[in-house]
């Protein structure tokens, strides 16, 4: 008789002991065929506000909803088993009050079925972050270059490069660990500061084109998979050409039916004439 051990999924409290002992392992997913491939390879997936650019091709993040972002975390945790789960929160949903943030939060949990939500922001945010662990939502902070806030920034650009913008981002991960956030990304910032931030944190980092010391890395799957169309950030390395396959899949594909070629059913199921 054989005994089938289903696999646990990691939970938030997990992924906040493996600082220290373990490198965190993330990448984003937005639909059900990509969530299942990455799941038994990383310890969290975040279904990103990225999927507004990467999903949608709007030219930011900024106009995806609440209810697209449900619907793509739903997905995403229907087709995994062992991945921790966090969804973005998208812009407008948060920002106006706490009590905004956690009507949002909630219907991304109930309807997603996520572990936890992200929240970009600084010092600012960190009541909010605050009020949502209070009342039961785990939140991943979001600090550094935050895409949300790209207009304000002046375009995506590398932040923490002055003493000061350093010292500004620093107190912002001071601020959201203090309210109980979980995590912390730290996207853009120079390297230095990022190893900072991470050694004086006792909550894990997640580094993106930040320093390979943050307690982990994330990135946008397309990017490394050549799927993105246009250049890719210069952190984020490039694994497979997963493009061209694609390409040359569809390009074959196409041309066996111009050319009658395409099995038939008969060949399918072999059905004798």
């Amino acid at each position: 008789m054989s005994i089938h051990t289903e696999a646990r999924r990691i939970t938030v409290p997990q992924l906040m002991a493996y600082k220290g002992q373990r490198k965190i392992a993330s990448l984003t997913a937005y639909t059900a065929p990509f969530a299942r491939l990455l799941d038994e390879h990383l310890d969290m997936i975040l279904i990103g506000d990225s999927t507004a650019m990467v999903g949608y091709g709007m030219p930011s993040t900024l106009a995806i909803t609440v209810d697209q972002m449900a619907a793509h975390a739903a997905a995403v945790v229907a087709s995994t088993r062992r991945a921790c789960i966090i969804v973005d929160m998208p812009f407008g949903s948060y920002q106006e009050s706490p009590a905004q943030a956690f009507q949002s939060a909630a219907r991304l949990l109930a309807a997603g079925g996520v572990d936890g939500v992200k929240m970009e922001g600084g010092s600012a945010l960190a009541p909010t972050t605050r009020f949502l662990v209070e009342r039961g939502v785990p939140v991943l902070a979001h600090v550094g270059l935050m895409p949300q806030y790209v207009h304000t920034m002046g375009g995506f650009k590398a932040q923490g490069l002055s003493d000061e913008a350093a010292e500004r981002i620093y107190q912002d991960a001071l601020a959201h660990e203090k309210a109980g956030a979980f995590g912390v990304v730290l996207e853009g910032v120079a390297e230095r500061l990022a190893r900072r931030i991470t050694q004086d944190l006792s909550i894990p980092t997640i580094g993106i084109g930040a320093s390979p010391d943050c307690d982990g890395q994330i990135l946008v799957t397309e990017d490394i998979l050549g799927l993105t169309d246009g250049r890719i950030p210069k952190f984020a390395r490039q694994f497979a050409d997963v493009g061209a396959l694609i390409n040359q899949a569809v390009g074959q594909y196409a041309q066996e039916v111009r050319e009658g070629t395409f099995p038939t059913l008969d060949n399918c199921f072999g059905v004798k004439k």
